[in-house]
């Protein structure tokens, strides 16, 4: 028994992590639009682009496809580890509080903090990653914004990071990170089990009647708006740890709600939700990918999910 528990532990880990590379391989260039738009849409100097199609089409013309893949590989490594956490620590910690009781439907007093744990936990992964990341994506050849230091890859970028602001420094914007990743991912899951529950109701669709369509339909669903609600939830948390993350002086304020209520005197609110049509746009896709790839290792690992 001791030794199917650990197993099965083992594979909740590489389920996450499959549906961590869905993610970045679907969601990547938009969260480059996302990581522009904030960092220069919100600055003192005023807006730099119209919309994310402005944007998006400016990266084209002076950096190509490529550019819209920048920061790219720190992205694969930070989110395919954190997503493997998140999924992996989130299904365990369900089971623990659930005490091996089969539930009738969704119980938020399990799903929730099962959800913010496993979202704590994967902050301290997420959070140098994207730092890296970040830095990398607000560079570009763009005239229409002004130069940034230059890193030549993420590795540069960490190096340089550490060297200028010590090991401290790789970690920037970690308190902002982990209160994103507890509260979005709380939400995400509420919605995303609770689509899947109803869904599978309403279908009157009984565990030996599955057929791998429907239950790929139920996934793009509850996946895509869990990931809508989530960035819905907390993108002007985002959009603190952005600002946080790429400032150049590391003297400035690394408290969330001071940077968010700087960016409210200079920009109003539509400052504080800088970047949201590329979110959204991204987070169904992005996120109906991460369940349907999750679901269907799940599927071809047998693990059960309840």
């Amino acid at each position: 028994m001791g030794e199917s528990s650990k197993f099965s532990g083992y594979k909740d880990y590489v389920a996450g992590l499959l549906a961590g590379v869905a993610t970045v391989a679907i969601g990547h260039p938009f969260d480059t639009v996302k990581v522009k738009l904030q960092k220069h849409n919100t600055e003192v100097q005023g807006i730099k682009y119209r919309n994310g199609l402005h944007c998006t089409a400016r990266i084209l013309a002076t950096e190509g496809v490529r550019g819209l893949y920048t920061g790219s590989t720190s992205s694969f490594v930070g989110v395919a580890c954190e997503s493997s956490l998140l999924f992996g620590i989130y299904s365990q910690t369900k089971q623990l509080l659930q005490g091996g009781v089969q539930s009738n439907g969704p119980q938020p007093g399990v799903i929730i903090p099962s959800a913010a744990f496993g979202g704590a936990i994967i902050s301290f992964v997420l959070c140098p990653s994207e730092l890296v990341k970040c830095r990398m994506q607000v560079q570009g050849t763009d005239s229409l914004v002004p130069k940034s230091s230059s890193y030549s890859s993420p590795l540069d970028c960490a190096l340089k990071t550490i060297k200028s602001d010590g090991v401290t420094g790789i970690f920037r914007g970690g308190s902002t990170t982990l209160l994103r990743e507890s509260l979005g991912n709380a939400v995400f899951f509420s919605v995303y089990e609770n689509v899947r529950y109803y869904m599978h109701l309403q279908l009157n669709i009984r565990s030996s009647d599955h057929s791998n369509l429907i239950d790929m339909g139920i996934g793009i669903l509850s996946g895509g708006l869990g990931g809508v609600a989530f960035w819905s939830a907390v993108l002007p948390l985002d959009v603190a740890k952005t600002i946080i993350q790429t400032a150049p002086d590391k003297c400035s304020p690394t408290n969330p709600f001071q940077v968010l209520y700087s960016i409210y005197k200079r920009a109003g609110l539509r400052g504080c939700y800088a970047g949201l049509g590329p979110t959204i746009v991204r987070a169904f896709p992005a996120n109906a990918a991460a369940i349907v790839t999750w679901e269907l290792a799940m599927k071809l690992l047998r693990i059960k999910n309840d």
